[in-house]
């Protein structure tokens, strides 16, 4: 939500391929622990049938990991497949048209779960 606008403000190339990077530097462990550790943590907690905590783990599995896993990597897959450095400007422009608003609807749509599932967890 805070990096996004700012890629809006850079060349096709210089998107694709800053987007390329963040998503091979993301794939690290302390990225992993901090978005998979709640998991457990929730799932365990949903286990004493408490309705609110167990609304948020389902919301958090669906929000941030089912969207990532099923709509946002899929996309960063593609975008990797590609060989940034042999495409024509058109070929950047209409790959960025493609990308960009699709993975950031997607993007939006996670953080909005997670911040959903953030304030179940609060209350």
């Amino acid at each position: 939500m805070t990096v996004i606008p700012g890629t809006k403000e850079i060349s096709d190339k210089s998107y694709l391929e800053a987007m390329k990077s963040i998503n091979k530097k993301i794939l690290n462990p302390i990225f992993f622990i901090l978005f998979f550790g709640p998991v457990p943590l929730l799932i365990y907690k949903a286990t004493s049938l408490e309705y609110l905590s167990t609304v948020a783990a389902l919301t958090y599995l669906i929000g941030p990991i089912g969207v990532t896993v099923t709509k946002n990597v899929p996309f960063n897959n593609k975008l990797d497949a590609q060989d940034l450095a042999n495409f024509t400007q058109k070929e950047e422009r209409s790959f960025r048209k493609m990308y960009e608003p699709i993975w950031n609807k997607w993007h939006y749509i996670r953080t909005f779960i997670s911040v959903i599932s953030f304030v179940l967890v609060l209350i």
